[in-house]
This record gives C-alpha cells, structure tokens and sequence, in this order.
C-alpha cells in the first residue's frame, strides 16, 4: 500500500513538472517568441538603413504615438498584434490612407524577424501615458464626442447591434491577448479612423470579420462618442489600483 502511495505521489509530481514546464512554455511562446529586443530597439529608435526611418519619428520616443499624424499607440497593446498589422501591411492585406499608407513600404522593407524584434520592443515600453489632449483637439476644430455615452458603448454595447466593446477588449479596452489588442488610452485621431474604416470595409484585416460586423452599426456619434471614452479610459477601478499583469 505505502509503494502504491509512493509511486502515485511522484507520478503526481511528474505530473505537475510537466504541466508547469509546459505552462511555461506556452506562456514564453505567448509572450514574446522569438522576439531580439535590442534589434527591435535599434530599428524603433534609428531605423534601418536608408529604406526604414526610425519608428519613433511617428510614433513617439515611447511609443504612444502622434495626434498630428494619426499615429497610434504601439507601447504595450499587445505582441501578437503588433505582428499581425506589420506582417499584414507587409503582404498587402491591410491598406491604410494618408500618412499611414507609407507603413506599407516600410513594413515591407522589414524581414520577418525585425517585425517580431520591433514587435517585442514596443510590448517593453512601459512609461507614463501620453493621453490625446482633447481640449486641445477640440479647440482646433475637431469634433469630440460625449464621453460618458461612448463608456455607455464600452461597458454595454449598443441594444440588438452592438457588443460591449469590453466583451473582446477586456475592461476599459486594456486588451485580452493574444487576439485583442489595447485600444484604452489609443490616439483619439486614429480611433476614430480606424473605427471608421472598419465601418467602410476599407479596412478589412480583422479575424472573422468581427471589427466589420460591429461597426457597420456604429453611427458618426458613436465612432466619436467610443473615441472620447476610449483615448482617456482609465485602466483600474476606484476601488482597486492594481493593472492585472497579462502576456501581451
């Protein structure tokens, strides 16, 4: 009996080593796989060669974007995501306007591996939030909406057309990796913009069409109602401080 116990209790043990190793693993894998920081950093920070400027010109030194630019947020959204827009501007599968239609050229002149190391890079950066200053946008002419009407959008979606935008993108927007991306405290511009190319098909890169089938039923007021909320959302609660950490 005592060797019956003996031999269950390290079966047991194996048992358990070989999940964790295998959590482990699959937690790695999740994170950032096969990711060179220091590289993504170079080509974030000094661009490559003559045929990629340096991200930050557009996205910032921290990686929270430009306003003027409808650059986005790229620091910490999420890694898989991060992949998937830089490989799918590479391939032709998401095409954007304005100024953004140069990430198709220099997505492209990117190899696999330093869209990864660029990837893995900008899911490190951590620093203080650059909020879009929507005053300042307003003042200038912008339309911002109301934001306690897009937290309405956020937290319970839109009766019989419209999920919660939280149902996917978790509380706030902060994300649910590895599939959804943070879009809490994203550039207001580029929320709107994105919402809207959703809504026109224009862009059309999205996992089963999900984005597309939730806003073709956002109105004008919505997009701007969601972006107003979304770009200055706090990420906790008042009665817990704490940002679960995730693998994004």
């Amino acid at each position: 009996m005592r060797t019956f116990f003996r031999k269950n209790a390290v079966a047991t043990l194996l048992t358990g080593v070989a999940v964790l190793f295998l959590g482990t693993a699959l937690a790695e894998e999740n994170y950032l796989p096969g990711a060179i920081i220091a590289n993504g950093k170079k080509i974030y920070m000094e661009g490559k060669g003559d045929s990629v400027p340096a991200c930050m010109t557009c996205h910032g030194a921290n990686g929270w974007g430009m306003e003027a630019l409808a650059a986005p947020r790229l620091a910490g959204i999420g890694f898989p995501y991060v992949v998937k827009q830089l490989s799918d501007l590479a391939g032709g599968k998401r095409v954007p306007s304005g100024a953004g239609a140069v990430m198709l050229v220099y997505a492209g002149a990117l190899s696999e591996q330093e869209r990864r190391d660029v990837a893995g890079y900008v899911n490190t950066l951590t620093g203080p939030a650059e909020l879009s200053d929507l005053k300042e946008l307003k003042d200038s002419g912008t339309v911002i909406g109301e934001r306690y009407l897009g937290q309405a959008i956020v937290k319970y979606g839109v009766l019989g057309k419209v999920s919660a935008c939280s149902s996917c993108h978790g509380f706030n927007g902060r994300g649910a990796a590895p599939l959804f991306p943070v879009i809490g405290q994203q550039k207001y511009t580029y929320l709107v913009n994105q919402l809207n190319n959703w809504r026109d098909e224009s862009r059309n890169n999205d996992p089963y069409a999900m984005m597309r089938k939730m806003a073709k039923n956002l109105t004008d007021a919505d997009i701007v109602n969601l972006a107003t909320y979304l770009s200055s959302a706090p990420t906790t609660t008042g009665g817990n401080s704490v940002v679960p950490t995730t693998t994004q």
